[in-house]
């Protein structure tokens, strides 16, 4: 469910038009909506109604201090991976005590300013990051909040490059080696056992590797209560699809409706890192057609917008629906690729789509660009970011400006001897 439409032919993000945005703000332009930001983000919660689950949006998945900030005046947290994303999530106004640091990778500067902030807990992944975590507790003298992420071995059936959860990736400890790493954390000076938790992948659409995860975690979490272990947090991560084209994922309340059951006897505080689920298709990627060209082999739409701005086709191979922003009854149908200006053949929007005949100067919607697009942007070629807006009602804003050119060479400076 999302908050764009067409109204007599113009398509609209809320009640306002994209053609509005384009000749105010340019394209290439990320447009969301907050409408469709805040029924996402109330659909989990009640979803889960009667756990009080903490809602940690994966920040990974949309870095728009708007975005952040929304999901905070909520009741949301932040589930982080970076120092980066710390700094974002505490300048949008995100409470430290519902931000969890999740990542295999944290430097101790990054410890030491999320235990400076003091965060809900980190989600350790490895022996030697719970050692240097405890040293650096010690350091400053304070106990490390922590959980342990668990690599259930699950197979989450979605694409190799977003799965986490099989024993051969690199997140997370083994299932069965856990309950040592458990009785080892214990004996820490400096560490604060908090909890278990578990990320098995992004973009599934069955909730059987979801229940088989939480399934697997309950069986550890009853062993370490035994053995005088007491959790206070279950944090089962994210990672539930959404509709990109013919997917049908689970919604919200058929997902917790196969956890609340093995949730409900644990008797943990509940986690949740949901991430494009919320924002996903509550976004979209506005640009324009600068040229059609047709050769002896295909036809091709080339936009302003490219894979520098939206990585995913590129990357994943991943389908995102197009829109045209204006319709024209009665338009015939062509297949073509929609590509953008960088000097790649992989620099691709869609191939083979079926779509309108597109003219040079067109405005065009790339749909559910919401999650993994601006945050995974680059400059290559030297082409500034694009601009983000978000929209509420009748009314938008510019939450992220376009980047300039003097922007793409901040920081950079020439050695002396060049000078």
């Amino acid at each position: 469910m999302h908050h764009f439409a067409y109204q007599d032919g113009q398509l609209k993000a809320e009640g306002v038009s994209l053609d509005q945005i384009a000749s105010q703000v340019g394209t290439p332009t990320y447009v969301y909506s907050q409408a469709t930001l805040t029924r996402h983000f109330q659909a989990f919660g009640q979803a889960f109604a009667g756990l009080d689950p903490l809602i940690c949006f994966a920040v990974k998945a949309n870095t728009n201090r708007a975005v952040m900030g929304l999901f905070a005046s909520l009741g949301g947290g932040a589930d982080i991976v970076s120092g980066g994303e710390l700094y974002r999530a505490l300048q949008a106004g995100v409470d430290p005590g519902r931000i969890v640091y999740s990542g295999v990778g944290k430097s101790e500067a990054e410890m030491e300013a999320a235990l400076a902030a003091g965060i809900l807990m980190f989600n350790l992944e490895s022996v030697q990051e719970l050692l240097v975590l405890d040293q650096v507790a010690g350091r400053l003298g304070v106990k490390a909040p922590v959980s342990l992420r668990v690599n259930p071995d699950v197979d989450a059936q979605t694409h190799p490059k977003i799965t986490t959860g099989l024993a051969k990736n690199k997140f997370g400890l083994d299932v069965d080696l856990a309950f040592e790493q458990y009785r080892l954390m214990a004996g820490m000076p400096h560490l604060q056992i908090m909890g278990v938790s578990c990320h098995i992948g992004s973009q599934l659409t069955d909730v059987r590797p979801f229940a088989d995860a939480c399934e697997r975690l309950a069986a550890l979490v009853a062993r370490l209560k035994a053995a005088g272990i007491n959790l206070r947090v279950l944090d089962l991560g994210g990672g539930l699809g959404i509709t990109y084209n013919d997917e049908v994922p689970p919604n919200p309340a058929q997902y917790a409706a196969a956890l609340k059951q093995t949730v409900g006897r644990l008797g943990l505080r509940l986690v949740l890192e949901p991430g494009r689920v919320l924002v996903g298709n509550a976004g979209l990627l506005l640009c324009r057609v600068l040229y059609t060209k047709q050769t002896p082999a295909k036809r091709f739409i080339i936009v302003d917008a490219a894979m520098n701005d939206l990585v995913r086709p590129s990357f994943y191979d991943s389908y995102h629906a197009i829109w045209p922003v204006s319709q024209r009854p009665g338009e015939e149908a062509m297949v073509a690729d929609v590509v953008g200006p960088i000097c790649e053949t992989g620099d691709f929007l869609a191939r083979q789509r079926d779509l309108p005949a597109f003219e040079r100067g067109q405005l065009m919607a790339i749909m559910s660009a919401g999650a993994y697009g601006f945050a995974m942007s680059s400059n290559y070629n030297s082409r500034p970011r694009a601009a983000e807006v978000l929209v509420n009602g009748d009314r938008f804003g510019v939450v992220r400006a376009r980047e300039t050119y003097e922007d793409l060479c901040r920081g950079e400076s020439l050695p002396e001897w060049m000078r």
